[in-house]
């Protein structure tokens, strides 16, 4: 994808503040990105690889919307949005082999070795199941970041991909709240970017107590926790404005 959602300093649009928890956060459109992470077949599709795994995936169509909601607030604000697509090469050689601790605990890879039908059919790059669902496809302007691990900022360029368009705030939405969400917004942190999370528009694998753990990791730890409302109230406010 091109950058062209990027705003040249000249046109950037007013700071608004966001009423993120556990404080409010000072937000500049032209120094912000979405985050978008993982939103794939796999994740959120019956008969995706995170569906055949035997987890629920009754709430990622309620995150589908929401973050569909939170990606035309951004757009129309002039906001960076990253897309973040998670899997491997068709021979699963990026997936490393059982000297890696991936090749142990990735749910996908574990699935395909219990059922040796699914081989090469789930996460693999160029199937139905690693492809963006069609409600979120990227659009003009956004980023598509392939990555390997859990990760964003493992083992790819995003930290040059966004520290190159002046990007300081990152805005996280989507699954796993737990897993993907959480090791992205982590890593963030320790490269000095200001991560909040949209609670509503994640969704954790597993049962409702480990994306409470994660909000709770994440506003007294990591970041900030705040709303679909929250965010595209505030950032509507953010008009364009000129030197």
């Amino acid at each position: 994808m091109s950058s062209a959602g990027y705003v040249p300093p000249a046109e950037r649009a007013k700071s608004v503040t966001l009423p993120a928890r556990p404080e409010p956060l000072r937000l500049n459109p032209a120094e912000t990105a979405i985050i978008v992470v993982d939103m794939q077949n796999a994740y959120s599709t019956a008969g995706g690889y995170v569906d055949l795994a035997g987890f629920d995936i009754a709430g990622a169509r309620g995150t589908i919307a929401n973050i569909r909601r939170t990606l035309d607030a951004a757009r129309a604000a002039g906001v960076l949005v990253v897309y973040f697509q998670n899997g491997w090469d068709p021979d699963y050689v990026e997936a490393g082999g059982p000297g890696s601790p991936n090749w142990h605990k990735s749910n996908a890879l574990k699935t395909m070795r219990a059922r040796p039908a699914l081989q090469g059919t789930l996460l693999a790059k160029g199937t139905w199941d690693y492809a963006i669902v069609e409600e979120l496809q990227p659009q003009q302007g956004d980023i598509l970041i392939q990555k390997t691990r859990y990760s964003g900022f493992f083992n790819t360029n995003t930290d040059s991909v966004l520290r190159a368009r002046g990007i300081r705030t990152l805005v996280f939405v989507g699954i796993a709240t737990n897993v993907c969400v959480e090791s992205s917004l982590r890593d963030a942190f320790h490269l000095e970017y200001f991560g909040v999370m949209l609670e509503d528009a994640t969704h954790h694998l597993g049962p409702d107590f480990i994306q409470k753990a994660t909000i709770y990791n994440v506003e007294k730890f990591f970041g900030w926790v705040a709303t679909v409302d929250d965010f595209c109230g505030t950032i509507s406010q953010a008009a364009p404005v000129h030197d």
